[in-house]
């Protein structure tokens, strides 16, 4: 085993790497990390596919990063056929199942010191803040994330340098730039126009036809999914509300690009219209969703549209005038206060109202806004505000986010997947708040948290 957990050595690793513009891999400490050929798993309690039910007493085989099988009882390494120094991991305490997946986060976003930071940082800054952002992320029990907005390449590249164990962290799918209008929710507000000419804005586009060349260039670029603003937001500048911003041409070449070339689109949207509009063009799922009605949401249960609500922001951001006003959005812009302080339990209310009329939904909570490393909030909030069993807010984090984002070989415990494994104390299925206490992390067959370890 060559790592228990992500240590300050990756970092040094990763940020000398940037510094010098090359791969840093000639030491023999540098070599890429990998799992070791076999590992056994004895679980206490093993929810291996979330949905159904969970069984007492398991063994996981896992061969490099995948399940190679599961066992009733406890076998030892002579029983499986294992060599005799395969590791065996004690979980027998424990209540063990598939590793989160959140399928709204901006790992890049949560630095401090202004909100014009990335007018004075450069996108190697902003992809250590991701690196730290995908360790707390990672150690919480999430082992698949989406990022769904940075700037060029600064989540790419962590999430290729991921992906060949150059360091560990999350699976990622990134989508880099949002796609916007001008003016947009991802296009910069109040600036100078001389500012403005001078920032590469690459997800900037207006009419059908420019808007089939953004997403065009987005996918060369090597983006995983398409993340589109087809309304207005809450915490930018624009005074223009949180309407529909894209037409409907707009947004069909969007979504038809995006498919012809194999990728999931999904909205950010929050008025009625503007989701409604997006409905009518095809995208896989809606995120926040706001405002959606009843009749929007019957829709999109009709058309097998997910909705991935990031209810639990306003736990952090505030669901009063009081409490939006002392925390940590307090400093923000006129502007943008209005349109936050119009949002109040809406987001708890619209869960309630998709999870009854039986809309998919899928777990995601646009961190930072709610903090990197506290993910599981999202769950926790299904359950408490919404009405969700412990069962189904599991689901959302879980198999729903895998079949919702299209990721492949995640989101259960079964032969040929991803040895992506998490474990607690206490059973989630008794109480949801165990999510929030995750004790031991494995991504893709390596350990990257073990009892006792923050």
């Amino acid at each position: 085993m060559q790592i228990a957990k992500p240590a300050a050595g990756f970092l040094r690793q990763l940020l000398l790497g940037l510094m010098v513009g090359s791969t840093v891999l000639a030491a023999a400490d540098a070599a890429p990390l990998a799992p070791p050929p076999f590992s056994i798993i004895h679980a206490g309690t093993l929810l291996a596919v979330p949905g159904k039910q969970p069984v007492s007493k398991a063994t996981i085989v896992v061969e490099n990063s995948s399940i190679k099988e599961i066992r009733s009882g406890y076998a030892d390494a002579a029983a499986l056929g294992l060599p005799a120094d395969t590791k065996v991991i004690d979980l027998s305490n424990m209540f063990v199942m598939p590793g989160f997946i959140d399928l709204h986060v901006h790992l890049s976003g949560g630095a401090e010191r202004g909100r014009d930071l990335n007018l004075r940082e450069s996108d190697n800054y902003f992809t250590i803040v991701a690196y730290r952002s995908a360790t707390a992320t990672l150690m919480s029990g999430f082992t698949t994330v989406r990022d769904l907005g940075s700037v060029g390449y600064t989540v790419l590249g962590l999430r290729d340098a991921i992906r060949d164990g150059i360091v560990l962290g999350p699976r990622i799918l990134a989508a880099g730039d949002p796609i916007s209008p001008t003016n947009g929710h991802a296009d910069n507000h109040n600036l100078r126009e001389e500012l403005l000419n001078g920032i590469v804005r690459r997800g900037v586009c207006n009419g059908a036809d420019d808007c089939r060349r953004v997403v065009r260039e987005a996918i060369r670029r090597g983006v995983d999914v398409i993340k589109v603003m087809a309304s207005g937001g809450t915490l930018d500048e624009g005074d223009g509300g949180t309407g529909q911003q894209f037409t409907d041409a707009e947004l069909q070449a969007i979504a038809e690009t995006a498919h012809e070339f194999g990728r999931k689109v999904t909205a950010h949207a929050h008025a009625k219209a503007a989701i409604d509009a997006c409905i009518r063009a095809n995208f896989d799922s809606i995120e926040h969703g706001m405002w959606a009605d009843e009749e929007t949401l019957k829709t999109m249960k009709a058309k097998g549209i997910w909705l991935i609500p990031t209810a639990a922001t306003i736990t952090y951001v505030g669901d009063t005038p009081e409490k939006v006003r002392n925390g940590p959005l307090k400093d923000l812009p006129a502007v943008s206060m209005e349109k936050v302080l119009k949002l109040g339990t809406q987001p708890r209310k619209l869960v309630t109202m998709a999870h009854r009329i039986g809309v998919g939904i899928a777990l995601g909570t646009d961190a930072p806004l709610v903090p990197h490393g506290d993910n599981g909030m999202e769950m926790v909030t299904y359950v408490v505000d919404s009405g969700m069993t412990p069962m189904e807010a599991l689901m959302t984090g879980t198999v729903n986010a895998a079949q919702a984002g299209g990721i492949k070989n995640v989101g259960s415990l079964e032969r040929g997947m991803a040895a992506d494994i998490v474990a607690m104390a206490q059973s989630p299925l008794d109480d949801i708040h165990a999510v929030m206490h995750v004790v031991f992390v494995m991504r893709g067959g390596i350990i990257a948290k073990t009892a006792g370890e923050q």
